[in-house]
């Protein structure tokens, strides 16, 4: 018996991965590089509220074409 799965495997980052499942359902968007993005310099929570998180980790941005949103930060709370 084989199994159904492929001997190798394309890493994909976090936007790679949101952008593909975005395409799915007929939404274009294109991954953007870590880093790259003027959203990705900000504050990601308000400090003044105590049940925000304090870590967090920035995963990346996707840019979103032909809508009113401009781009997605991905980040990682925890």
């Amino acid at each position: 018996m084989h199994d159904t799965e492929p001997d190798t495997f394309v890493y994909q980052s976090w936007p790679e991965k949101f952008s593909g499942m975005l395409k799915e359902i007929g939404i274009d968007s294109e991954s953007k590089e870590i880093g790259t993005d003027e959203i990705e310099k900000d504050d990601y929570y308000s400090r003044y509220f105590a049940q925000t998180p304090r870590m967090v980790t920035n995963k990346g941005c996707i840019d979103i074409k032909n809508s009113n949103i401009d781009a997605v930060q991905i980040i990682q709370k925890g």
